[in-house]
């Protein structure tokens, strides 16, 4: 399944498991890499010394090629980025800021740096910035997600027919066979995320993986727009937030509510009332808590099967 992802990442299949707060620690990450695809340790849950820990288990668990997922608006940001270079990981994905800010640097010490964008404006600035490649994401994703609401179906071709470094896309993908419509969209690989929160090696509390299965078409809304765009499994924690909607709240009164490490107390702790349960749309169809070379076989497999059967068409 050799393309330009797998080339560019050295991976067996083009597939990466997104760096996801909360849910993907070293234990995940390596199991990724392990099955022949990119795992990813997700930075912006952690504290620097907590990541610095997560690449040295990381790097024992694996000889295979694996990155850092790095939110830029998150405090300590410099800190991490030397953390990243002096434990010698050479893949970075870059979301939630500018890629300008961090490309260069981190290419000038031999780092494929990746960013997420949501956006064809988005895209085109990440390619002027001097990215390796682009994970375009759809408004289907879990977590935080773009304001425009475009649907990973629209927003592939779009990025697709403008851009001309490698397209990885994103949002709604826990399947081969939605693998295979993205990569016929235009994208040259995916990034897959909730399937991987219901995964054994997820460090996600196991009452939330539960709820993930658990959860139907309809469970999960984007909401807190005014803030940054989350789309999470509704609860009391989202029906309060809808409640208080209705009576026209300031940005501070939103911010109120959420307070902090709501996202913590939902995905990691366990806290399915008054948590923030971040998943996306198609958590509706993930229906089982495996290992994550299981669900990398049944991806790929799928996919293989998919193929060969539009090929009859």
């Amino acid at each position: 399944m050799a393309n330009k992802i797998t080339s560019l990442f050295d991976i067996k299949y083009p597939i990466i498991q997104a760096g996801m707060i909360w849910n993907s620690g070293w234990r995940l990450a390596s199991a990724a890499s392990n099955s022949g695809i990119l795992g990813l340790i997700g930075a912006g849950s952690m504290y620097p010394d907590v990541l610095r820990e997560h690449i040295q288990k990381c790097k024992a668990a694996t000889d295979k090629p694996f990155g850092v997922n790095v939110p830029m608006l998150y405090p300590n940001i410099e800190e991490i980025m030397d953390i990243i270079v002096e434990e010698g990981v050479k893949i970075v994905f870059t979301s939630a800021g500018n890629p300008k800010t961090w490309t260069n640097w981190l290419q000038e010490r031999g780092i494929t740096v990746v960013h997420v964008v949501s956006s064809v404006k988005f895209a085109l600035k990440a390619e002027a910035a001097g990215v390796d490649a682009v994970v375009a994401e759809g408004f289907e994703a879990g977590g935080h997600n773009g304001r425009d609401e475009t649907t990973t179906l629209t927003l592939i071709p779009m990025v697709k027919e403008q851009l001309s470094i490698p397209l990885i896309a994103a949002g709604g993908i826990a399947t081969g066979k939605a693998m295979l419509a993205t990569m016929v969209l235009g994208a040259d690989g995916v990034q897959v995320g909730s399937r991987f929160v219901a995964s054994e090696e997820s460090s996600a509390h196991q009452a939330f993986k539960q709820v993930v299965v658990d959860a139907k078409e309809g469970d999960t809304q984007l909401t807190l727009k005014e803030l940054a765009p989350v789309r999470l499994i509704k609860n009391k924690f989202y029906n309060e937030v809808q409640e208080l909607y209705k009576t026209g709240p300031t940005v501070e009164q939103l911010k109120e509510l959420l307070g902090r490490a709501r996202a913590k107390r939902g995905m990691f702790e366990g806290d399915l009332e008054d948590g923030e349960l971040e998943i996306g749309q198609i958590s509706g169809l993930i229906h089982d808590i495996k290992p994550v070379t299981e669900i990398v076989k049944e991806i790929v497999a799928e996919f293989e099967t998919a193929k060969q059967n539009v090929a009859l068409l």
